[in-house]
């Protein structure tokens, strides 16, 4: 029996894999597969005969409906809570940056420090793109910036799909030390009571790591891509921005590095951190002149921020639920992978190595598409958290967030270049696969 419902089981992985490249709605999906995957090990749970598979998974496999329905669809949610919190304060904090204008101010003086040299130039704002979205976050976020960094690109003379490609890639960089997109990879990371496993200060060595390598390709991608260009003249740059910009003060412009500082340095909460800064960031720039200000202020980012994330959180309150039906099929998985999976570190990341595109179209290998049950399946086989995540959220980083067509601003930014799909891929995929290599070859080192 075990048999059996580990072939069904596996059958609907390939078939969640099949949906997501398809571009079906991954919230609906997963929570389709939360059920599937409760009820399949539950049925099998209840007929299986086998000795040694029970006494091998005798605690696994002795849950009542009730119990597995209670740590499904009611704890795997609420564990997240607290982790939403701070996905919540963190689009307030991304809010606070836009409005203020520290965000475009930051891409005005970069591009007067690069002058007539369009590389220089170009590697200088992906730098600070890197740096603006290791805070900021969000599919309206990355359209402000863009609307204002991509023409200045293109009046460089830099190709089309250089531009995009490059912007993406910063954006990307960025968000492997954002506080924000990390509360989101942590719902993959709980216990058994609902609680993060994975915290960020654990983290952030190999996300400051990974965020080096990656703004590092960057530079070297636009350096190649851009060596028989000639310089462009000052006033190209000036001329795509539709209107004059109103500069921050220079002291404000320390505000989205004040809460990873915060929290890297002197361990003070993330939250406490987004609200130092942000409050910080309203003060200099002027905006708590009174007191009725600060509030119509304050009420109107939060409310602009929660927006942001709004499309986000519906998926991320499902997560929860398909990670707890995957434990529920670890036993199943076992049983029809056990001698399949190699328990090698080295193997797995060779693996993952070759494997790397897979992280596209909300494939096996990026958290936001069906690499949960990926996760699911290598923690059964007894793979460590400290290996497994990063590994997991260097594909989901790298090939999804940075070079997929299926995410938002991605696709937006297809749009607005009118760069074609495929000639867009043709570059991301092979910067893609290049900076997984690269990450999991670094994370073996470290972690394996």
């Amino acid at each position: 029996m075990e048999y059996v419902i580990g072939i069904l089981i596996l059958f609907s992985f390939f078939g969640l894999a099949f949906y997501a490249a398809k571009g079906g709605n991954l919230m609906m999906g997963m929570l389709f597969m939360a059920i599937l995957w409760t009820v399949l090990p539950m049925i099998g749970n209840t007929f299986v005969t086998n000795p040694e598979f029970i006494t091998a998974y005798g605690a696994d496999i002795n849950y009542t409906w009730i119990e597995a329905f209670t740590k499904v669809f009611q704890s795997g949610p609420e564990g997240w809570g607290s982790v939403l919190v701070n996905v919540v304060f963190g689009a307030w904090f991304g809010r606070v940056l836009l409005e203020t204008q520290i965000a475009s101010t930051m891409i005005k003086k970069t591009t007067e420090l690069g002058g007539d040299r369009p590389a220089i130039t170009c590697i200088l704002l992906c730098i600070v793109t890197t740096l603006i979205f290791s805070s900021l976050f969000g599919a309206g976020a990355v359209v402000a910036i863009g609307v204002i960094i991509i023409p200045i690109f293109l009046s460089l003379g830099i190709p089309k799909v250089l531009a995009l490609c490059s912007f993406m890639l910063s954006i990307g960089a960025g968000m492997f030390l954002n506080p924000v997109l990390f509360g989101q990879y942590t719902a993959f990371f709980l216990d058994v009571s609902g609680n993060p496993v994975y915290s960020y200060e654990e983290y952030v060595q190999w996300g400051t790591i990974a965020l080096t390598v990656q703004v590092l390709f960057v530079i070297v991608l636009v350096l190649f891509c851009t060596r028989k260009k000639k310089n462009a003249r000052f006033w190209a740059v000036q001329k795509p921005v539709r209107k004059k910009l109103d500069y921050a003060p220079n002291i404000s412009l320390l505000t989205p590095f004040i809460p990873v500082v915060l929290l890297i340095v002197f361990n003070i909460p993330i939250i406490m951190g987004f609200l130092i800064g942000g409050f910080y960031a309203l003060l200099v720039c002027g905006k708590l002149k009174s007191f009725r200000s600060a509030c119509r202020t304050f009420g109107k980012d939060f409310f602009d921020g929660v927006v942001d994330t709004a499309p986000l959180v519906g998926f991320l309150l499902i997560v929860p639920m398909f990670n707890k039906a995957a434990e529920l099929c670890i036993p199943y998985f076992n049983a029809i992978l056990g001698n399949v999976i190699p328990n090698s570190t080295l193997l797995i990341v060779i693996i993952f190595c070759v494997i790397a595109p897979l992280g596209l179209f909300r494939g096996p290998l990026t958290l936001f598409g069906c690499g949960a049950a990926t996760l699911g399946i290598l923690k059964g086989a007894g793979f460590s958290t400290v290996f497994l995540a990063p590994l997991m959220i260097t594909s989901s980083t790298v090939m999804e967030v940075s070079c997929c067509i299926t995410q938002s601003w991605i696709a937006w930014g297809i749009g607005y270049t009118k760069v074609a799909a495929k000639d867009f891929l043709k570059m991301s995929v092979v910067c893609g696969w290049i900076l997984c290599c690269i990450l999991n070859i670094i994370t073996y080192i470290m972690f394996g």
